[in-house]
């Protein structure tokens, strides 16, 4: 009886079509999530470094807190980036 209704269900053309995980929204949910802690760690070591005055390193620091930001915060810059380099190298 239990395999006859399993079998009913599995095979029931009304039945809604079974689908994966649905991902949509992910990377703006994952982004509004991390952007605040990003945010945190790059001001308090930022501050760090201007207190203990090291600008070399304070510079250093917030040019790859900039370049960080941008790859993971701009969307689709990655997919821009490589497309252009391929076609820059001609590779289609």
């Amino acid at each position: 009886m239990i395999l006859n209704t399993i079998v009913e269900i599995a095979l029931d053309p009304s039945a809604p079509p079974v689908t994966g995980i649905n991902t949509e929204g992910l990377a703006d949910f994952l982004r509004k999530f991390f952007a605040p802690l990003f945010l945190v760690v790059v001001s308090v070591v930022a501050i760090f470094f201007l207190f203990t005055r090291e600008i070399t390193r304070f510079m250093q620091f917030i040019i790859l807190a900039i370049a960080i930001g941008v790859i993971f915060y701009v969307p689709n810059i990655i997919e821009v980036t490589a497309r252009a380099i391929a076609g820059a190298l001609g590779i289609k």
